[in-house]
């Protein structure tokens, strides 16, 4: 017990703030390099890939429930749903590595902007999660939140040094 006495919380909060921020530059990233992808992954290419993918199944078993929601699931990839998924996932991600990196710099005009943009995100995904109930989803939102709050904390200890400076 002795040992947790000098716990500085501060310091977990601090790289905990870190961490997140490194998940947050990794996510941004993979969802520019994912917009970037589904630039070549149009209607005709998705079709021809779902095909290939579930043909051998279908042919044992014409009812299999797998194969046919991804079927059901690729029928529903248009074009404009495949711009709109360039847009969000290029602009989405391009947003978090921003702010990403003006925290890193620690701005301190960065830390209200990203918790209002997070915020904005959080009721983004609740809402989206209210229509498709993804558990990927609800994981993204509750560490957006945690986000939330450890950039919160860190704006508070940045503002207080600046204020004794």
């Amino acid at each position: 017990m002795g040992k947790f006495r000098n716990i500085d919380i501060s310091n977990i909060f601090h790289k905990s703030f870190k961490i997140g921020l490194s998940l947050k530059a990794i996510d941004g990233f993979l969802e520019m390099i994912g917009g970037i992808l589904l630039l070549f992954l149009n209607p005709a290419r998705l079709n021809k890939m779902t095909v290939m993918l579930t043909e051998h199944e279908l042919s044992q078993d014409p009812t299999d429930i797998i194969a046919n929601t991804i079927i059901k699931m690729s029928s529903k990839f248009t074009v404009n749903t495949q711009y709109f998924g360039v847009i969000y996932l290029i602009s989405h991600g391009a947003l978090k590595l921003i702010l990403v990196i003006v925290l890193w710099k620690r701005k301190v005009w960065a830390y209200p902007l990203t918790i209002i943009s997070l915020g904005i995100f959080v009721v983004y995904q609740i809402y989206r999660y209210t229509i498709y109930h993804s558990t990927v989803l609800l994981l993204l939102t509750f560490l957006d939140i945690i986000i939330i709050a450890l950039t919160y904390i860190e704006y508070k200890k940045l503002k207080t040094k600046s204020h004794y400076v």
